[in-house]
């Protein structure tokens, strides 16, 4: 929904996100004699280079390589941890994205402002992953909290919900699949479906589009019953999007999640594997959990972060201090 153009051809299309602790950091150290060294803690890959300029080429770190090539960065060692699982389709990889655009931006004392740096950021992401990629994900990483983002004719608006963060942690259950997924492959084939004029694809996004609609208003209303309600909904309608977008791992564990009392169960992203949210009572969630990690999920222990990005500089100690 949150690829362009494709929100253009669905009056108030919009997404809802919140902001959780499962966090992106980036730290950034002088590097003798110019030199540029890139180290990815998660995937255990380091890529070294004399000058930015070789960093547009093809490499193992295509994202944080484009990042670096795109800021001119020069002397400048970097190491990047990602606290959400590989593939867990819950944005880690554009909380990444925002952070190293965040640091690279104070370090070269650029005046970026936050929607700008959001557009770099998501130009970069399309650039080194060769698809399309949508606007919401690199919100909540930025500004923080629960909010709508909406989409239309004026571009990208995000709005912040009234929405309790205590409330959302105690009715919502994260687990990770155990499977890792591919967001760009799954999203290419709808966006190619839906620019072709595939109907189910563009009936399927309407559905999705008020499906958004109510659940913004059950959320803002505090009525949770119909927010698993909705998530429900979303799920029937996504998992029908694309092949492969559900797995018969993934049945299993959103039925074992049912029967123990959740009201509703999606995969976050574009499906096929990473991460699943619950929606039930707080009476049920325990056991949700219990229903889940019994299936072979991996629960993951979040809050509602009020804050997004947050830039510290240090300043180097003197020899003797």
């Amino acid at each position: 929904m949150d690829i362009w153009p494709l929100y253009l051809f669905h009056e108030s299309a919009q997404t809802l996100n919140a902001a959780i602790s499962l966090r992106a950091h980036c730290t950034l150290t002088p590097e003798p004699g110019g030199r540029i060294v890139i180290e990815s803690a998660d995937t255990g890959r380091t890529v070294e280079v004399e000058h930015w300029s070789e960093l547009r080429g093809n490499h193992e770190l295509k994202l944080l390589g484009r990042l670096l090539h795109f800021f001119r960065a020069e002397g400048l060692r970097v190491h990047t941890v990602c606290e959400s699982p590989v593939g867990a389709g819950i944005a880690g990889s554009s909380a990444l994205n925002v952070a190293v655009c965040g640091a690279l931006a104070a370090w070269s004392d650029a005046d970026i402002a936050p929607e700008d740096l959001l557009q770099i950021a998501m130009n970069i992401e399309a650039q080194a992953i060769d698809v399309p990629t949508g606007a919401q994900d690199y919100r909540p990483a930025y500004y923080g909290g629960i909010s709508a983002v909406e989409l239309g004719e004026r571009g990208v608006r995000r709005v912040p919900l009234a929405v309790n963060p205590a409330d959302l942690e105690a009715h919502v259950v994260l687990a990770y699949t155990g499977a890792s997924r591919n967001s760009g492959i799954n999203n290419w084939e709808v966006f190619k479906r839906h620019i072709e004029g595939d109907r189910d694809i563009f009936d399927r996004f309407e559905q999705i589009r008020d499906i958004a609609v109510a659940m913004r208003a059950a959320l803002e209303r505090g009525q949770w019953s119909e927010v698993g309600r909705q998530i429900a909904e979303e799920w029937e309608n996504r998992k029908r999007l694309a092949p492969g977008v559900s797995t018969p791992e993934i049945d299993r564990m959103m039925a074992a999640a049912r029967v123990a009392g959740a009201i509703g169960t999606k995969i976050c992203g574009a499906g096929g594997g990473g991460c699943l949210v619950a929606c039930a009572d707080p009476s049920r969630t325990s056991a949700v959990r219990e229903a889940l990690g019994g299936h072979g999920a991996r629960l993951l222990e979040y809050r509602v972060e009020t804050q997004g990005l947050q830039v510290e500089r240090t300043e180097p100690v003197a020899a003797g201090e």
